[in-house]
């Protein structure tokens, strides 16, 4: 792979713009590398502190009992699986438009991190219906949308693997990814929009939380860290994935020969 072929990302280096700067990956590859410890450390304690106060600290819920303590694990997950799409998405669509080489590689770093987090809310709100409603699964909106965005991960991962050529994989992705995002707002609104076995948001920007204060903390916390992790992982994965694609560059060559 050759810098002529994104005319953009290889002239970012010599923009003056410090985001221009770094939407090289030759650039950003030591940035990455920099941040990884932090974000990975913030996670790992913002995780800890999260579970303590959400399994030690948390109050009983007086319908539910100590089952409702999986929603720490569930919320996380959910609410990570609609924002990394949303984020990957994005990266994909400025991949897309201005053709930078760097985007194209964060939307796959992305990608399979926002499975995982899909794969996780949906194991662990099948957990929690058991005993809450009497079933592992439900055709339920909410269940039924959050199921396809798991196969809309998935199948961006095939589509941007089964494609040899970077180029056209990270365009192909580009647009599974844009056209997949109508789901995002289905998988947020379907309480309202439909009815629908699964409960309303606990949290909302307009509203005042519907639950006690230590079990709000102990799921912002919980969502800290599946932010915090998501970060360092996709940092770490995208430095893979730069080292593969520019594997023919100077500059790969040379970093390994110092190893």
């Amino acid at each position: 792979m050759t810098t002529e072929s994104y005319p953009l990302g290889a002239q970012a280096g010599s923009h003056g713009n410090w985001l221009m700067k770094y939407a090289a990956p030759q650039a950003f590859f030591p940035l990455a590398g920099k941040m990884i410890p932090w974000f990975g450390t913030l996670a790992a304690l913002l995780g800890a502190a999260g579970l303590y106060v959400g399994f030690f600290v948390a109050p009983t819920d007086f319908q539910q009992g100590e089952v409702y303590r999986i929603i720490f694990i569930h919320v996380a997950a959910s609410w990570m699986s609609m924002f990394i799409y949303v984020v990957m998405a994005g990266w994909a669509a400025l991949g897309l438009v201005l053709n930078t080489r760097l985007s194209g590689m964060m939307a796959s770093a992305l990608a399979p991190t926002g499975a995982m987090f899909t794969f996780v809310a949906l194991w662990s709100g099948a957990l929690w219906g058991k005993p809450t409603w009497g079933t592992w699964w439900v055709w339920d909106a909410r269940l039924t949308s959050e199921l396809i965005l798991l196969f809309l991960y998935f199948g961006f991962i095939a589509l941007t693997t089964a494609i040899d050529d970077p180029r056209r994989a990270d365009r192909a992705g580009a647009l599974l990814a844009i056209v997949g995002v109508i789901n995002i707002p289905i998988i947020y609104f379907s309480v309202q929009w439909w009815n629908t076995l699964h409960q309303g948001a606990s949290v909302s920007l307009t509203k005042s939380p519907s639950m006690a204060t230590t079990m709000l903390t102990g799921m912002l916390l919980m969502a800290l860290a599946a932010w915090m992790y998501s970060i360092a992982v996709a940092l770490w994965r995208v430095r893979s994935i730069i080292l593969e694609r520019e594997r023919d560059a100077a500059w790969v060559r040379e970093l390994r020969g110092q190893e």
